[in-house]
C-alpha cells in the first residue's frame, strides 16, 4: 500500500479553466468588456496573488461603483463551483484505490474555499481524504501539512509520494522530507537546480499510475 498525497489546485482540479468561468460571469453580471477576461486572468496569476490584491486591481480598473467583499467573493464562487475533475482523473483515482492505495489531498488555501472545491468536483467521494493548509496551520513546502496528511489516514511517510504542479511547495516538501514526487510539468521547463522531482508526468492519471505503481 502507498501513501500518494496530491495537490489540489491545478493537479486534481484546472484550477484556472474554473476561475476563468467564474471571471467571465462576473464580467458579463457587471456590463463590464468581455475580453478583459484574460486581463482578469493575467492579474490572477493562477490564484497565487491574494484575493485583496486581485479584487482592487479589478476595482482600480473599472468605474463602476463595485464592493470589494463582493468582488472577492464573486471570484471565489467561480473557482469553487466550477470545479471540476476529468473523466480519466477519475479512472485513475478509483484504479489506484481499488489497488489499496490510499490518496490525501494537500492543499493550501482557506477551509472553505478548498473544501468547497473538493466537494463541488465530486473528490471527496474519489479520495480517503484531505487536509488544508489553514486547518492544520502548515503550508507546503513545510513538513507539518504532510505530516498532518499521513495521520489523516492514519498511514507513514515511508515509501509516500508528493503529485502537484507547483515546484516551490509541492516538490520542495516533498524534497525536504525525502519523499519520492510527481511533477505535473503543464507545458513547462524545470528549472530548479537545487532539486527536482522523482518524475515528471504530462498529466494527472499518468502522475497517479506511476505513482501507484
Amino acid at each position: 500500500m502507498t501513501l500518494l498525497m496530491m495537490d489540489l489546485d491545478n493537479t486534481l482540479i484546472d484550477r484556472d479553466a474554473a476561475f476563468r468561468i467564474g471571471a467571465a460571469e462576473f464580467l458579463a453580471a457587471h456590463g463590464l468588456p468581455a475580453e478583459d477576461v484574460d486581463w482578469v486572468m493575467s492579474v490572477d496569476a493562477s490564484g497565487h496573488v491574494t484575493r485583496s490584491v486581485v479584487s482592487q486591481a479589478i476595482i482600480d480598473r473599472y468605474d463602476a461603483g463595485l464592493d470589494q467583499d463582493e468582488v472577492i467573493a464573486f471570484l471565489r464562487r467561480g473557482a469553487r463551483e466550477h470545479a471540476h475533475v476529468t473523466a480519466e482523473t477519475e479512472a485513475a483515482l478509483r484504479q489506484t484505490r481499488a489497488a489499496g492505495n490510499q490518496v490525501v489531498i494537500v492543499t493550501n488555501g482557506a477551509v472553505p474555499q478548498q473544501t468547497g472545491k473538493i466537494t463541488a468536483s465530486g473528490l471527496d467521494k474519489l479520495v480517503d481524504g484531505w487536509v488544508v493548509s489553514e486547518g492544520v496551520a502548515s503550508r507546503k513546502p513545510e513538513p507539518g501539512i504532510f505530516h498532518a496528511a499521513a495521520e489523516t489516514v492514519g498511514a507513514s511517510l515511508d515509501g509516500a509520494w508528493m503529485i502537484g504542479d507547483r515546484d516551490d511547495a509541492d516538490i520542495l516538501g516533498a524534497h525536504l522530507l525525502g519523499l519520492q514526487s510527481v511533477w505535473l510539468h503543464l507545458g513547462r521547463n524545470w528549472t530548479q537546480s537545487d532539486y527536482k522531482p522523482t518524475y515528471i508526468a504530462d498529466s494527472v492519471a499518468e502522475a497517479i499510475i506511476h505513482a501507484g505503481g
